[in-house]
């Protein structure tokens, strides 16, 4: 088999337009009682720029603080948290357009071997769709659809 050899690390993107006005929209993120009907399950608090958030998802038993670096109101969230045992960046974008908010959600500053990095991206990419795509619903529908609590069922062993 050919080696493949990175030239660049790999960013993780998930997009999507979410037919709500940016304020709403950004709401979402930075309030854990609107973040837990898509997301994770329990936060410590609102984001609040300078502040560490732990974000835990109960069916998982697993936490995660996210440090939030810089807050700009209704337009991006900026922080690090981790992703196994490394930092990164991750960022939530918010651009107003005509028919509402497009929100790009970036990952990067994967490390590893080649394989770990690719691996990593992939999953975060994943992972951030469910999101987002948990976010357009429960937005736009009023429908929590427990994406994220249903990629992994317990009883499922190969995952």
């Amino acid at each position: 088999m050919d080696k493949i050899q990175l030239t660049q690390k790999p960013v993780a993107m998930a997009e999507m337009l979410i037919r709500k006005p940016a304020s709403e929209v950004f709401q979402a993120f930075i309030d854990p009682a609107i973040t837990t009907k898509f997301w994770f399950t329990k936060s410590s608090g609102p984001l609040e720029e300078g502040k560490k958030v732990t974000w835990t998802w109960e069916m998982y038993d697993i936490s995660a603080v996210y440090s939030v670096s810089k807050i700009e109101q209704n337009r991006s969230i900026v922080g690090e948290w981790p992703y196994g045992d490394i930092m990164t960046h991750l960022e939530f974008k918010f651009t107003p357009c005509q028919d509402g908010t497009f929100v790009s959600v970036i990952n990067s500053g994967f490390d590893g071997d080649g394989d770990k990095i690719v691996a990593n991206a992939l999953d975060s990419k994943g992972g951030f769709t469910w999101v987002l795509a948990g976010l357009k619903a429960y937005l736009e529908y009023g429908v929590q659809l427990h994406l994220v609590a249903d990629a992994f069922p317990k009883d499922v062993k190969a995952h």
